[in-house]
Order: C-alpha cells, then sequence, then structure tokens
C-alpha cells in the first residue's frame, strides 16, 4: 500500500488556526485531525506542528501518550473490545479469540481487505454492560462468545 500524503482540508486548517492559541489546543487540534483522516499520520503531525508553530517532538510525545491516538489508519470497520477490570472478570477475553476465530484478526491487525481492525481498550465506560465491545462505534453489552458471529455479519 503506497504512503500517499493526507491533505488538510480548509476546514481543518480553519480550525488548527482558530485554536492557535487556546489553552488546551494540541489534544482539541488532535482530536479534530483523527476525526478527519481516522488515525494520525507523521505528515499529519508535521503539518499540525507547522500550523501551531510547536516542535513535532511536543506533537509526538502526545499522540504517543494517549492511547485513543492512532498512528496507523484502523479498518473501516474498527472493533473495540474492553478489557477493563469489569469486563475482563466478566470474560471480555473471550471475545477477542472469538473474533480472531471469526475474521483471523488479532488485536491491532487488520484484515487484508482493510474492512476490520481490532483493539483492546482498557474502558469504554459502561461497567455496567460488562463485558462491552463496540464495532463501529455501536455499543454492544453483555456480549457472549456466542453472539460475535452475528454481531460481525451486521458489518
Amino acid at each position: 500500500m503506497s504512503k500517499k500524503k493526507l491533505k488538510f482540508s480548509p476546514e481543518l486548517i480553519a480550525f488548527i488556526k482558530e485554536w492557535r492559541n487556546k489553552p488546551g489546543n494540541l489534544i482539541m487540534v488532535l482530536h479534530k485531525v483523527q476525526g478527519e483522516f481516522g488515525f494520525i499520520s507523521r505528515d499529519s503531525a508535521e503539518e499540525v506542528a507547522h500550523l501551531l508553530e510547536v516542535p513535532l517532538a511536543k506533537i509526538w510525545g502526545v499522540i504517543t501518550f494517549y492511547n485513543f491516538f492512532k498512528l496507523e489508519k484502523p479498518g473501516d470497520v474498527n472493533i473495540q473490545v474492553c478489557l477493563g477490570t469489569a469486563c475482563y472478570l466478566k470474560g471480555s477475553e473471550t471475545l477477542v479469540d472469538a473474533i480472531h476465530e471469526e475474521l483471523g484478526l488479532d488485536v491491532g491487525g487488520i484484515t487484508k481487505d482493510g474492512k476490520f481492525s481490532l483493539e483492546e481498550v482498557r474502558c469504554l465506560g459502561c461497567c455496567g454492560l460488562a463485558p462491552v465491545m463496540t464495532v463501529a462505534g455501536e455499543v454492544y453489552g453483555k456480549v457472549t462468545k456466542k453472539q460475535i458471529p452475528g454481531i460481525l455479519a451486521k458489518y
């Protein structure tokens, strides 16, 4: 797959310029960049550094510190399985195993067709629904291993 440079839209550039001098601007800007592209590439980080007039090392430090930010483009359908305490105790690891069996997908991986990606997260904020997973942003609670094929078939 070729690494083509991602072009910032005029709206994204305007947003970054609007936030340039506001406190807490970096995280807001990075959220917006990731929202537009689905991840933050090195080129995007360099462009943010240029537009905000901050060192690339500062940008990179924030991106790599927060688990939310992705350095690689996820699949079209991103699957997140919560491995926080409540979900883990309710068997969320078996959901990861079931997804692997169904799609041949490892944690951090992307299917060959680029459709699905899988990540483990520490908390989705739905502890009462444990075990929890999201698929393309849709929350599924009290999920069992047997439900995985049906859930994934929707996508």
